[in-house]
């Protein structure tokens, strides 16, 4: 039987690499991003079938629509991925940086999920995934807005989860938080970086076996224990 997985934030990184996998895959796929040019283009070069959608998330209501929309022009979805997001190096606190994450990672997100999760719950199965960071796990004085907007995403998605639970829904919450991977993100990173093409396949296998949580890569799972057990002021001298 044939999927549909609907990706928000297709257009580069890892959303263009999961687009690329799923639809390798079998998978019918719905491609979203603001950059509807490169989406064009992404979706020519598919194996597959797939549609296109430009969206800003950021402007919530619009997108809300357009994911309503394109839901319905798949002819439903097993799969949301909401893979849209922004970060900025901001340590001198300049405003609109701060909104402007706080809007994309924030707003954004959770106008993205809240359709999603009425959606599934509707329907009464279905997997909703939150592409959020390592940098979820404590704050940081390099990209304060970042690291605390990537902890609302993980945090928002264990309160959808509980949702799903109490109403004994076959509905899963699947959050991904990975380490550095080799996108524009990364910022010249140089530790444990990752191909987007590892990182894609990591995540397609963690919401294939419907996780509720995973790091990328596998081995982020010992620097996120180091990170949640080190004193802030140790911390402040590299985060």
């Amino acid at each position: 039987m044939n999927k549909n997985v609907i990706i928000i934030g297709a257009s580069s990184g890892i959303g263009e690499a999961l687009a690329r996998l799923y639809s390798e895959k079998g998978f019918t796929v719905g491609l979203t991003a603001r950059r509807f040019e490169l989406l064009k283009k992404i979706s020519n070069e598919l194996p597959g079938k797939s549609y296109i959608k430009k969206m800003d998330v950021a402007n919530t209501g619009e997108a809300m629509k357009i994911l309503d929309d394109l839901i319905a022009e798949l002819n439903g979805a097993d799969i949301i991925i909401i893979n849209a997001g922004i970060g900025f190096v901001n340590p001198d606190l300049d405003w609109e940086m701060e909104k402007g994450t706080v809007d994309i990672n924030v707003a954004g997100f959770m106008a993205m999920a809240n359709v999603a999760m009425k959606y599934f719950l509707k329907k009464g199965t279905g997997q909703l995934v939150g592409i959020s960071s390592i940098s979820a796990l404590r704050g940081s004085s390099h990209a304060p807005a970042y690291s605390a907007s990537k902890a609302f995403m993980s945090h928002y998605m264990e309160g959808l989860r509980l949702i799903a639970y109490k109403k004994n829904s076959k509905v899963y919450i699947t959050d991904i938080q990975p380490g550095f991977v080799n996108t524009k993100m990364a910022k010249g990173y140089l530790f444990w970086v990752a191909s987007v093409q590892k990182a894609a396949r990591q995540i397609f296998n963690a919401i294939e076996k419907k996780k509720p949580h995973a790091y990328i890569t596998r081995r982020w799972r010992l620097m996120a224990w180091l990170m949640k057990i080190t004193p802030a002021r140790i911390l402040a001298r590299f985060y």
